[in-house]
């Protein structure tokens, strides 16, 4: 059975970057919006929604990393996953852009086999399941098909890299994984990220579920990592 190809938005203030993607990703069969700045992002997201963004982080006026921000804050768009293009390769720097939103990175400069392989891997990951039905911890649902967390009738928003982190765990809830561990079961193990990446997401799972009193079901297992368990 094929696979629908994403449709991506490219935002770099850089024409040679852009047209370089841009040819990369049609060449393998993706759409491709393009834009120069945060203003052109919005405006084309709001034309057309895209599957994925490709965000540079570093452009004049509103930075990358500040539209990244905005994005989260809005129903429309806060789910769409987001790859940042980067030459800012510190921890800091890192964990900053995870904290603002971002689901992967890309460091500039960067081959378009490694970018394509970005994507595919961060599309598989948001992609629906559509045949494994729900999955209940607590007060808690989680439908695998319309990719809908519910407590009870309400329904819990959060970004893609949560909800992936959320069905992890609530697919093996009482288990206790490390970080590394974590990693490699929800970012694959090709991903070339630091441990503190996990940390991050789960202060942003654990807000995500306070509204449902749901948040101390992810437990923090000293000298170990996490586990999901819902207390009775």
């Amino acid at each position: 059975m094929s696979t629908k190809q994403p449709n991506v938005l490219v935002v770099d203030d850089e024409e040679a970057i852009r047209d370089m993607i841009q040819f990369a990703l049609e060449k393998s069969g993706m759409g491709v919006q393009t834009a120069s700045s945060a203003h052109e992002a919005l405006l084309s997201i709001n034309e057309s929604r895209p599957d994925i963004i490709l965000m540079d982080w570093m452009m004049p006026g509103v930075s990358g990393l500040e539209l990244t921000r905005r994005l989260r804050k809005d129903p429309y768009t806060e789910d769409i996953p987001i790859i940042m293009l980067t030459a800012r390769v510190t921890e800091d720097d890192k964990v900053a852009g995870l904290e603002a939103g971002t689901d992967d990175y890309v460091i500039k400069p960067f081959s378009p086999r490694e970018l394509l392989a970005r994507i595919k891997a961060v599309t598989r990951r948001s992609s629906p399941v559509d045949d494994r039905g729900q999955l209940v911890v607590g007060n808690l649902t989680l439908d695998t098909v319309s990719r809908r967390v519910l407590s009870g009738e309400e329904e819990i928003r959060m970004g893609p890299t949560e909800y992936r982190l959320l069905e992890f765990f609530m697919a093996h809830a009482g288990r206790a994984y490390s970080r590394s561990q974590i990693l490699d079961h929800v970012w694959g193990t090709n991903a070339y990220l630091e441990e503190r990446t996990v940390d991050v997401h789960i202060r942003r799972l654990r807000k995500a579920l306070e509204p449902a009193g749901a948040s101390h079901y992810l437990q923090t297992v000293r000298g170990h990592g996490y586990r999901f368990l819902a207390e009775h």
